[in-house]
């Protein structure tokens, strides 16, 4: 994506990285982990605010992977980690997918994703096949 925004913010141990653009609003980081993550502050990610290991386990419940880490020795926990593939499917949200999948285009086009996936269940993903966030606008119910 040509276009594609990155904020990083970061401590002694990481630092954390957020893909506006990939960012569902499911509004499970700031309502885990509200110090640390405030949507009506500037910056909204205050790294200071909670531990690195604290942290780490509310972008580990990112759904949309909009939030991820990079561990400053080098090994990120999250990329390591070998996960069997799982699907969840939101209440008037998204389908999500657990571990490492392929996803084909229309045009055959590959791309390799991993961690969590979210998918388009309303329909209006400007993002298609992948969820943008749309479902909380048209107020999704599914």
């Amino acid at each position: 994506m040509d276009n594609e925004i990155i904020k990083k913010y970061s401590n002694e141990d990481i630092t954390v990285v957020w893909k506006p653009n990939v960012c569902i609003h499911s509004t499970i980081c700031f309502k885990g982990l509200p110090g640390v993550f405030d949507r009506k502050r500037k910056p909204w990610i205050m790294m200071d605010l909670g531990t690195t290991e604290e942290i780490i386990s509310q972008i580990e419940k990112c759904p949309s992977g909009a939030l991820s880490y990079i561990n400053h020795s080098g090994v990120n926990e999250l990329e390591d980690e070998t996960i069997s593939t799982q699907m969840e499917i939101l209440p008037n949200g998204p389908i999500l997918i657990y571990g490492t999948i392929q996803v084909k285009d229309k045009e055959g086009h590959k791309t390799l994703k991993n961690k969590t996936t979210a998918f388009c269940r309303c329909g209006g993903s400007n993002n298609k096949p992948f969820c943008d966030g749309t479902h909380i606008k048209k107020e999704f119910i599914g």
